[in-house]
């Protein structure tokens, strides 16, 4: 956002203001600084991300009460200023006694609990961690205003719950400098500390997590080889003349990178390989060279061929389910570049610098493409289960219809309510599927454990495993009960790409109805939302025998009566129930 001018934003933010669609996703702002030009800045830096951003902002210097009154927000961000929580406190530090000082920190220390307690079910919050550093950043030794910051600091990441994450304001100022971070013209006329370049890089610095809560984060890092994972074109320098070794100036660089590479995989981003090669030099020297640290091991998908790239970037992303969007490609060539730009705009191409010396810190810079708000146990699962849908797809080869193979599969589903150790992978669910996902309502882990606590709702995911493996947790239903008990609405029905095609929904779908019935519910109503992903399960409620009762400005409500009900009746999928008995 560095080329764009402040005016040019504003023009932009209100043109897409009025383009956008979809439900609006509401930032509220506190600050103890003034902070109103954010506001625009914010808006759209999400807004060019798809997201529909409003922000509002609170009163000057009323975070606390405005944390009460705005908690119901989709998110909240707090800029926490050091300097302004006692007018002055930049030069006042070293001048107060011990007894004040703690005074100072014990009122903070308070303020915060209030703060964090007020917000406890707002999905999001942002708080920015205390900085002394544009006041202290010369100082040899550490002074008071230093402690105090500290002090807080410490007490902050004590206390913050799920739904809160901190943000070091101090990696902004350092990227980009003191120097056009802050302008103290007008904080000491104004309290507006910071200037236009310091909240553009705020904005792009926290729009991952934006990202992440709304389905948006970034699932595959694909990558070129010659020149990419080593220094040199295997074809030509042969086995023995590529570099990746940190014995030689340019073999260190490309080792740094394929270990900020290994680390993405461990935290389950899906790795690939898309390259013009020789697909047995490719496989001798993964499975040979010794300086060669990405391994088959680690790599879900490979398209080593001398076909154009955007026919094998489709094609790997068809053959992992995800959407053309959900990929980042790094590649060297500059002609391969342009033409993946121009064909297939929807995938994010992160060019190796002509300065190999800058390639490691490119990659860093955008290891937050991938960053996920959510952990959960399925993460450092997902090459192994990938690699077991492979196995599934060679069983498939040997049957003439899809019924024989799935009966062959010996397929089980595990249905259970929310708890504790998996509110993550249910979160991360929310955010993450798109193409079976009737409403595509995303949550964070404070709105599911409000679904898991308040009675008016019930929460159940399922497992699903078969004679090839574990797919791990890979639908969610969220239900709604009327007040009087007789009528229940699906709020979400959603379920991972990676068990399409199994008929896992029409069974998960039988045991929900069946425990509804038993809950003597006897009206069922459902929506459908339309988005650019999820066009597949249009029909859904419809093949179920639900009745459409409204329809307009891309969405479908729908009912049925319990009684309507006709089951599916999948006998080759057993379905195991929480307390440990099968029902089919």
């Amino acid at each position: 956002m560095n080329g764009i001018k402040y005016t040019e934003i504003l023009k932009k933010n209100k043109e897409l203001g009025k383009t956008l669609s979809g439900d609006k996703y509401r930032v509220a702002v506190f600050s103890n600084t003034t902070v109103s030009q954010l506001k625009e800045i914010l808006e759209y830096t999400l807004r060019t991300a798809g997201i529909n951003c409003y922000a509002e902002f609170g009163d000057y210097d009323n975070i606390v009460q405005d944390s009460g009154k705005f908690k119901n927000f989709s998110a909240v961000i707090i800029f926490w200023e050091l300097a302004n929580i006692v007018n002055g406190l930049q030069y006042k530090a070293d001048l107060l006694d011990n007894e004040e000082t703690e005074k100072i920190i014990s009122k903070v220390k308070s303020e915060i609990d209030l703060v964090i307690s007020n917000l406890k079910d707002t999905p999001l919050v942002l708080i920015n961690k205390f900085s002394s550093l544009i006041f202290t950043y010369s100082n040899l030794e550490k002074n008071h205003l230093d402690r105090i910051c500290c002090i807080l600091n410490e007490y902050l990441d004590k206390k913050i719950p799920s739904n809160v994450i901190t943000v070091d304001i101090d990696n902004i100022i350092a990227k980009i400098s003191i120097e056009k971070s802050i302008d103290l013209r007008y904080f000491y006329s104004s309290k507006a500390l910071y200037t236009i370049d310091f909240y553009k890089e705020y904005s792009c610095f926290i729009k991952p997590v934006f990202m992440s809560v709304t389905g948006k984060a970034k699932k595959a890092l694909i990558l070129d080889c010659d020149n990419t994972l080593w220094k040199g074109v295997l074809g030509e320098d042969g086995f023995d003349g590529i570099e990746m070794s940190g014995k030689t100036p340019y073999g260190t660089v490309f080792e740094e990178v394929q270990s900020i590479i290994l680390e993405l995989g461990k935290k389950g981003v899906l790795l690939g390989l898309c390259s013009k090669n020789n697909q047995s030099d490719i496989e001798e020297l993964i499975e040979k060279h010794p300086d060669m640290k990405i391994k088959n091991a680690n790599i879900v998908i490979k398209k080593i061929n001398w076909e154009d790239k955007v026919c094998n970037l489709k094609n790997i992303a068809e053959d992992l389910n995800i959407s053309l969007d959900s990929m980042v490609l790094v590649e060297d060539s500059v002609f391969e570049i342009n033409f993946i730009k121009e064909n297939l705009p929807q995938i994010t191409v992160l060019q190796v610098p002509s300065k190999l010396e800058e390639y490691p810190r490119m990659m860093r810079e955008n290891l937050n493409l991938f960053f996920s708000i959510s952990k959960s146990a399925e993460d450092s699962r997902k090459i192994q289960m990938y690699k077991e849908q492979t196995k599934r797809e060679a069983l498939r080869c040997r049957y003439k219809n899809i019924e024989d193979y799935l009966k062959s599969l010996e397929l089980c589903l595990t249905v259970s309510t929310g708890s504790s150790p998996v509110i993550p992978r249910i979160s991360q669910l929310t955010q993450k599927t798109n193409q079976f996902n009737l409403t595509t309502k995303r949550y964070t882990e404070t709105d599911i454990k409000k679904f898991i606590k308040e009675p008016a709702y019930k929460l159940f995911h399922f497992s699903a495993a078969d004679k090839c493996g574990d797919y791990g947790i890979t639908g969610l239903s969220i239900i709604k009960l009327d007040s009087r008990g007789k009528k229940a609405d699906i709020d979400t029905l959603l379920m991972s790409c990676r068990v399409i095609g199994r008929n896992f929904e029409f069974a998960f779908f039988d045991f929900l109805v069946k425990y509804l019935k038993k809950m003597n519910i006897n009206l069922i109503t459902a929506t459908y939302r339309k988005t650019s992903k999820n066009c597949q399960v249009a029909g859904f409620y419809e093949n179920l025998g639900f009745k459409i009762i409204s329809d307009k400005d891309n969405e479908k409500k729908y009912e049925i009566q319990i009684k309507d009900y006709k089951y599916r009746k999948l006998d080759y999928i057993r379905i195991k129930l929480p307390a440990g008995g099968v029902s089919k």
